[in-house]
């Protein structure tokens, strides 16, 4: 395989950081853009020390003139781009104030949108290239207190298919990956927050909603993008791709 330059949005934890460490190991140019430049500097410097070719760019999903000046500044081909940052909020209906609302949409839906619109021309004049959106199980299941990230989920499920018809000429495939619970910080944090003391036991019952008894890993997130990208996915686009431990279909 030749190497391939990989754009991975929200690149330095969780799940992107999998993600950029995947691609990277396998000797692709990796640019991790993200927000937090702390983080991004830090895993930059980790990887370029294990021999990998990779760089960070700090940039704000949600502003398209950033996000303009950062592809710009990208030499070369864009192989690869996976629209995997995101953020999250826990609340039903009356729970979600309307500027968390406008916060979840301006990430996960905004973001997505100009990420990939600064790329799909340049993906277009090289005649083809992949993009992969990190969607949800809560894009197609009813989950409790997930008013606003699901409903910006859903949409990323959607224009996931949209922009899959839409450029299927033009030899660029599009896809998603759903995930259900995955071990990552912020699952960490959020339980820390909300259930001090109780860590452990509230982990143990979110783990085991996932009918194969576990949360999944980023490794195992990134495992799926890493082939979706690959020519051993030449044939698939327009899909959402389940990595839930059967969440979605296997009932308890």
């Amino acid at each position: 395989m030749s190497k391939r330059n990989v754009l991975v949005t929200g690149g330095a934890s969780g799940i992107g950081l999998a993600i950029s460490r995947r691609f990277a190991e396998a000797g692709d140019t990796v640019y991790v853009l993200d927000f937090n430049r702390e983080n991004g500097e830090k895993v930059a410097a980790w990887m370029q020390d294990q021999g990998y070719s990779t760089h960070f760019l700090e940039t704000d999903v949600s502003s398209q003139e950033q996000v303009r000046q950062v592809f710009d500044s990208i030499e070369g081909e864009i192989h690869v781009l996976v629209n995997n940052a995101g953020v999250s909020h826990v609340g039903n209906l009356e729970q979600t104030v309307e500027s968390e609302l406008d916060r979840l949409y301006r990430v996960n839906i905004k973001g997505v949108y100009n990420c990939s619109l600064a790329a799909i021309g340049r993906m277009k004049a090289q005649g083809g290239g992949v993009i992969i959106n990190m969607a949800s199980v809560a894009a197609t299941v009813g989950i409790a207190d997930r008013f606003a990230y699901s409903m910006t989920k859903g949409a990323v499920r959607t224009m996931t298919l949209s922009m899959a018809r839409d450029y299927v000429a033009y030899n660029i495939r599009v896809n998603a990956i759903s995930p259900a619970r995955v071990h990552t910080p912020f699952v960490d944090g959020y339980l820390a927050k909300n259930y001090p003391g109780r860590e452990k036991e509230v982990f143990d019952q979110l783990a085991a909603t996932q009918p194969i008894g576990r949360m999944g890993s980023p490794e195992e997130v990134a495992q799926m993008a890493f082939y979706l990208a690959s020519a051993e996915a030449s044939f698939l686009t327009g899909a959402d791709y389940l990595v839930d431990g059967g969440f979605s279909h296997l009932k308890m």
